[in-house]
């Protein structure tokens, strides 16, 4: 009598550990989906601001001071470009932390390195487009926006030199190896973004059809199009004499 009482307390137990396990999982993934939507639009907002380097230099530095003046006489100066980074590094924290957390459980769950048998891996490795970009895709992404900030905002990197903003991308990007690198860096970028807009749109529950399906994968390459050529649209402009 004692030990089905002991056993059956030990159920319970191990049933609430898992049904919490699960809620914060869920928690965890809509953390990852949210943060990852908030830094799309960071990154929508950042390449439209780019494109204004083909109006000129005026043009251009006029856009990168206004930033800094948004809401001025009724908030203080560079106020919202702060809210803009908190936010946007809370969601990079948040983001990173809700993806290790989420891959340690998945490897307890499935065992190092499987996940299910197929025939094309009958091991139960899968390296899919996916798994591949997602992993190292988000790896990327840190790294890239740890050198575009040495690059073009703290000016640690500058192999072209300038004191003004526009100066500052027309000198760089008129060295072929930084367009190269910025190229490389943005295709295994927006790799990422093509999966991570259409896995975050479905964690919100958008995915509920085979057309909402085919809809979301429109959405997601369309998003990721968009951000590469967009992106990589001044450089290449500076590097052929586009933009001088």
């Amino acid at each position: 009598m004692v030990c089905a009482v002991a056993t059956a307390t030990v159920t319970r137990h191990e049933k609430t550990r898992h049904q919490k396990a699960v809620r914060s999982s869920v928690v965890l993934k809509a953390v990852m989906a949210v943060s990852g939507l908030i830094m799309v639009g960071y990154l929508l907002a950042h390449m439209a601001g780019n494109l204004h380097v083909f109006g000129g230099a005026e043009e251009f530095n006029t856009y990168a001071a206004d930033l800094r003046r948004i809401g001025e006489g009724l908030i203080p100066y560079g106020l919202v470009l702060w809210i803009a980074r908190i936010v946007l590094l809370l969601s990079v924290v948040g983001h990173i932390y809700s993806a290790i957390v989420l891959s340690r459980r998945s490897h307890r769950a499935t065992g190092k390195g499987k996940r299910y048998q197929s025939k094309s891996a009958r091991r139960g490795v899968q390296r899919s487009y996916a798994s591949f970009t997602m992993r190292w895709g988000g790896l990327t992404i840190f790294l890239f926006v740890l050198f575009h900030l040495m690059h073009l905002t703290w000016k640690w990197i500058n192999p072209g030199g300038g004191y003004t903003p526009y100066d500052r991308v027309v000198l760089s990007f008129q060295n072929w190896w930084m367009v190269a690198l910025y190229a490389v860096a943005l295709i295994l970028v927006c790799l990422h973004i093509r999966h991570g807009v259409w896995s975050a749109l479905t964690t919100l529950g958008l995915n509920t059809s085979v057309r909402a399906r085919r809809t979301l994968n429109v959405v997601a390459v369309a998003v990721a199009g968009i951000l590469l050529i967009g992106f990589l649209l001044p450089p290449f402009s500076i590097l052929l004499g586009l933009v001088k």
